[in-house]
Order: C-alpha cells, then structure tokens, then sequence
C-alpha cells in the first residue's frame, strides 16, 4: 500500500487536474544561475552566492534538487488567497493573476499555486479568503496525494500563521483571514510524514508552505522531479520547519523576482500572494 500511495498521480485520481501544458503564456526571466548540485544523496544545502538584499527568494540546492525558496516575514508582508477576478471568473494561472493585480494597482512580491482543485479550478479542500469560508474542510477518505492522512490546513492571520492537522485545525477554530487545505503534510511537529520513504521513485516538480515560528513562512519549490522524502527534508532539516504542508505536483508553479519563477503559466486554481506591507492596498 505504502508504494501505491507514492506512486500517485500529484493531484490524485479523485482530483481531476488539467495538464500544465494547457495554458501557454509568455515565458518569465532566465532564471537566476544555481549553485553547483551535491552528489546524489548528499545532505548539503547551498545558497548562490550574490543574492539581491531585502529580496524574499533565492536559489538553493538541497540533496541534488534545485529549488526556489522564500522566507516571507509577515511583520514586513501580508499574505492573500485568491481565486476568481471581480467578475466571479477564475484567474487560471499566476501570469493571469499577476497582470490583473498590477491593473488594480496591487501588484504581488511573489504568488504561488496554493493547493488542490477540480477540473473547473475549485478547490478541493477548505478555502478561507478575507475571512470568509468560501469552500468547507474536506475530512473524506479517498485516494490521492491530498487524501493521504494525515493532511492539513495551511492559515494565516494578520502578522501570524500556523500548520495544523486537518481535524486538529477544526476543533481549534484558530483565527483565519485566509486557510488553504491539502495533503499529504510533509513535516508533523518535527516529524516526516509516517507514509514516506526516504527516497521513494516517485519524482515530480512539487510546492508546499512551512512554518519556521509564529511569523515566518517559507515557500519552496522545486525545479527538478523531487521525492516526498527528500522534500519533507528540505524542509525540516534546511529550512528549520517543524511542520510544512505539501501543496501540489506537476502543476507547481511560483512567480518570483530576480528571474526565479518556475512554471508561471502553468493553469492553477487557489492562489497565495504576497504583498509589501508598505505598498497601499487596492
């Protein structure tokens, strides 16, 4: 069982995804120039040398993957969730979303894909954006990587934010401006996931959230195919958090400065955002 559930499909066979080839949108910059990979199976983690100061992003290489991370401090930034434009329509991928913020005069620092969603881009799980539950908690059995137990819920609130287990999360009703579900969680307050190997074979481009303490959220993406073991590694044992939430495969995508994005014209459905505290709100 523990092999078959690897092996899944990133959006899972109850999770009609559409193909990231289904949308082709004008490519970002060249991305930023990594730093040499260690050999397989190395624990090493490595930053670029020359990174842009104050920027939230930057190329690492973690156990031979190539990734883009980024440390948003929500003293300094406020997050979004998003979904559909003003007209009720869904954005569809980052590039859409991005260029419809920037006409509103609101224009994201980073936004990434947030989590699992049905072939007419609902999510799959809870949604809360502006404080208001948009999509109910799904605690149903089924298969495919969100419905690997345990899974979570991703919330954040004003200068704030958390990982809970799913069920946990509901019973403790913590304050949410915005919350996005998905599953598998990667890292359980210190712990990887009981269901993963170390380095199983399944490798795809995945994205998920961490929490390094109260106000520090870390996005991570990978640019090469990543195990779920290697992943949940990246983020307990590299970037210090003791619990971090898998958000999606093979339709992962990240828009970035500094020519870091990865996939931005990828179709998508729940959106995180991120915003300088500093810029007036649209």
């Amino acid at each position: 069982m523990l092999v078959l559930l690897l092996l899944t499909a990133a959006c899972g066979a109850a999770v009609s995804t559409p193909k990231p080839a289904e949308i082709a949108q004008p490519a970002p910059p060249a991305a930023a120039t990594l730093a040499p990979a260690p050999a397989p199976g190395a624990s090493s983690f490595t930053t670029p040398e020359g990174g842009a100061v104050g920027r939230p992003c930057r190329a690492v290489s973690f156990e031979a993957v190539d990734y883009t991370i980024c440390e948003i401090d929500l003293r300094r930034y406020r997050l979004g969730l998003f979904l559909q434009d003003r007209d009720g329509r869904p954005y569809g991928s980052l590039y859409a979303f991005k260029r419809a913020m920037a006409a509103a005069g609101d224009s994201p620092v980073v936004a990434m894909n947030a989590g699992m969603y049905h072939e007419d881009l609902s999510p799959v799980g809870l949604f809360v954006s502006g404080g208001r539950e948009l999509h109910p908690a799904n605690e149903a059995d089924g298969d495919g990587n969100f419905f690997m137990k345990p899974n979570g819920v991703f919330y954040a609130d004003g200068e704030r934010a958390g990982i809970l287990e799913t069920g946990a999360f509901l019973r403790q009703a913590p304050a949410a401006g915005i919350a996005t579900q998905s599953g598998p969680l990667l890292v359980i307050d210190g712990a990887l996931h009981p269901l993963f190997s170390d380095d199983g074979p399944s490798r795809k481009t995945r994205n998920g959230v961490g929490i390094r303490d109260d106000h520090t959220v870390v996005f991570a993406i990978s640019r090469d195919g990543v195990s779920f073991g290697s992943f949940a590694r990246l983020f307990r044992d590299a970037l210090g958090c003791r619990n971090a939430l898998y958000l999606d495969g093979s339709v992962s995508a990240l828009s970035a400065p500094d020519g870091l994005s990865v996939g931005w014209g990828i179709r998508v459905g729940p959106i995180l955002a991120v915003f300088d505290r500093s810029a007036p709100v649209s």
